[in-house]
């Protein structure tokens, strides 16, 4: 770093993660917040699986996102494993952000996940009323009262990711609270994740677009190669769909191959600009009977 962009006294950096149910808008924030996609979107739950670090830049801090899997009650040794990650996050991060949406009323999930915050408090807490352009204003007015009193918070902040409203006072917010520190990460680092992550990620992603309710939680992607060609300016991806019933793999695939090739054509999109190139994506999808409660498979896959 040069001396010119040396930080000046006063200057903060640490890590920030956001709580709260499934599809509370946790990821969207992130990506927000970081200015580009970090952590892939979908309305299904437990859509984040891993633990995503997006890192934003500023003149008086550096922000280390950490978007990870919701607090759920467990049904499968996933699940168990996923809470495991986030349980060692929110011991370790500086400030949590409890995210609840401004179209929904605040019920026992909200509750469960508030009371469980009690086990972190080296962490600050602050409360993000998330989706505020999807309601009038008395209703967001509402929620930020019901909000209120659920603790004693550092700060209530009304959001919306997608409009961009507020935005930078919950910048400014989640910024001030973080302890007085040298950058963390250098000053073009936007993600610590591996471009193989990454692009397992937006195909899981694309894959996930219109499928069950229950077809979600049973679907993993691995990538086996990465090929550049250099010559064609063009990278060759080959990847993985897992599945955990042969049932499940003919819905992936569809009818002559049709819905697969949607998914490819999706993930694509996504994964050109990412790397930069032209993209050949080959998918093969693959049965791993029970994953999510196999904890060799569970390993295999990843977790």
């Amino acid at each position: 770093m040069s001396e010119e962009s040396m930080p000046s006294a006063g200057f903060r950096a640490g890590f920030v993660t956001f709580v709260g149910r499934p599809n509370v808008g946790k990821s969207t924030l992130t990506n927000a917040l970081v200015g580009e996609k970090v952590a892939i979107t979908s309305s299904k739950p437990q859509t984040t699986r891993n633990a995503i670090r997006g890192i934003v830049h500023t003149e008086s801090g550096q922000l280390v996102i950490v978007d990870t899997p919701g607090i759920h009650r467990p049904r499968t040794l996933l699940g168990e494993r996923l809470n495991a990650v986030v349980t060692s996050i929110l011991g370790d991060v500086d400030v949590i952000g409890f995210c609840v949406p401004a179209d929904e009323k605040i019920g026992p999930g909200d509750r469960f996940i508030d009371e469980q915050l009690e086990r972190f408090p080296r962490a600050k807490k602050v409360a993000i009323v998330t989706k505020i352009d999807a309601v009038p204003r008395p209703r967001v007015a509402e929620q930020l009262l019901e909000v209120s009193r659920l603790r004693e918070w550092e700060a209530i902040i009304p959001v919306s990711a997608q409009s961009r409203i507020q935005l930078d006072t919950l910048m400014r917010e989640l910024i001030g609270l973080l302890p007085e520190s040298p950058p963390l990460y250098p000053e073009d680092a936007r993600t610590d994740e591996s471009l193989e992550h990454r692009i397992a990620e937006l195909i899981r992603e694309a894959a996930l677009e219109g499928v069950s309710d229950e077809l979600p939680h049973s679907l993993a992607v691995t990538i086996d190669d990465i090929v550049e060609r250099d010559d064609q300016e063009l990278v060759e991806v080959y990847a993985n769909v897992w599945v955990e019933r042969d049932s499940q793999k003919g819905i992936i695939i569809g009818k002559g191959g049709a819905r697969l090739q949607e998914v490819g054509t999706r993930a694509r999109a996504g994964i050109e600009p990412l790397v930069g190139s032209r993209v050949y994506l080959s998918l093969r999808v693959k049965v791993a009977p029970n994953w999510q409660r196999d904890p060799k498979h569970l390993t295999r896959l990843g977790f």
